[in-house]
């Protein structure tokens, strides 16, 4: 079965990781300070990274470091991964839900700004596929409304828009280093910001809310180098040494990784073009995707049945995603089918082709094929 996505991992990750395996340190120490330095550079941001566990914990870790609590609002997209929703909920926070972009599938900002009230505190755009969000008018919209603009950016490290790195975008922004993203750390995450606030929060939160910054105590005695003092609630999202060799091997390799996921995407843009039953990806001036997804859409009505067809001829496919509003928990809270009719068209007609670096022509071919012939049919 060709997978939809799998992760690029060559001998220098297994060294490097192997390195740390021999070293002094397997939890959180200098292998994560380098990291987070890198993943920062990435992003064009001078203070370091706050790596954690999961693009789930780096979603949590950056609502918490903005204050989101209860009686606050954060309006996302339905199309998206229900943890973009799910992680503010956990801070007490109400979702409002705002119709997406029918040619990218990303947040709407004119959507978004009819959903804004006084109780806004976030607004929380995603890059979907990889694409990035129209932050500069997600941004004003936000900003206008006192509101701070999140970039769930799982998809798109390394991409850009008219030549603003991902991570200098948004007022804040979240990485995901799962397996079949565009670099791996196994499992793991990243906040990163502008704002020094917004990251001293994330990092003691992340952290579990304790600090040994002398600088940050209360008491005002000289304590020794055992005392600690929490001062806020916060989770262990600690990512730990030896998955940070991983990804800061990995992010030697990241422009090359990026290159063929352009070829990738060119090749399926190739072989599926002209074919009226077919939308392909949306790709608007200024921006500079890193691919994660390719999301195909058929517009006939099959997408059901193009899934089974490529399926059983051993091609590995996926839906991303279903509406998060369509969700049980969303629908207990008045969410439901039909009130964000763009999100729900976009879901409905979506296929996810196979996408990882080492994807080959053949194989890409091979898909293009097997897609062409069952349109045909």
């Amino acid at each position: 079965m060709l997978p939809y996505g799998r992760q690029s991992i060559d001998e220098s990750d297994i060294a490097a990781v192997a390195a740390v395996l021999r070293g002094d340190w397997l939890t959180t120490g200098p292998a994560v300070d380098a990291f987070e330095r890198e993943i920062a550079a990435v992003a064009g941001c001078e203070e370091p990274a706050v790596t954690v566990t999961s693009g789930t914990a780096a979603l949590h870790t950056a609502y918490a470091a903005t204050g989101v609590g209860p009686g606050d609002e954060v309006i996302t997209t339905p199309l998206t991964f229900f943890a973009t929703a799910t992680c503010a909920m956990w801070q007490g926070a109400t979702i409002v839900f705002a119709d997406v972009c029918e040619d990218t599938g990303n947040l709407d900002p004119v959507a978004v700004e009819a959903a804004v009230t006084d109780r806004t505190k976030v607004v929380a755009g995603v890059d979907y596929a990889g694409h990035p969000i129209d932050a500069p008018a997600l941004s004003k919209v936000a900003h206008a409304a006192g509101a701070v603009l999140l970039e769930d950016a799982a998809h798109s490290i390394a991409g850009s828009l008219d030549g603003v790195p991902v991570g200098s975008l948004a007022d804040v922004t979240t990485f995901s280093f799962f397996p079949t993203k565009n670099l791996t750390t196994a499992e793991g995450g990243a906040v990163v910001s502008h704002s020094a606030e917004i990251l001293g929060a994330a990092r003691d939160f992340k952290s579990i809310g304790y600090t040994r910054d002398r600088a940050k105590w209360c008491s005002q005695e000289d304590e020794g180098v055992w005392y600690y003092e929490v001062h806020s609630l916060g989770l262990n999202y600690r990512l730990p040494d030896v998955l940070a060799a991983l990804g800061s091997n990995q992010l030697t390799r990241i422009a090359k990784f990026k290159k063929r996921r352009q070829e990738v995407t060119d090749r399926y843009n190739q072989g599926l073009a002209d074919i009226p039953e077919l939308v392909l990806p949306a790709h608007r001036p200024g921006a500079d995707p890193m691919w994660h997804l390719y999301p195909l859409r058929i517009v006939d009505g099959r997408r059901r049945e193009l899934f089974d067809h490529l399926r059983a001829n051993a091609v590995g496919v996926q839906v991303n995603y279903i509406p998060v509003h369509h969700q049980p928990i969303f629908a207990e809270l008045g969410w439901r089918k039909g009130q964000f009719p763009i999100a729900e068209a976009y879901s409905a007609q979506e296929i996810s082709l196979p996408m990882f670096p080492s994807l080959t022509d053949d194989d890409i071919d091979r898909v293009i094929d097997l897609v062409r012939s069952f349109v045909r049919a």
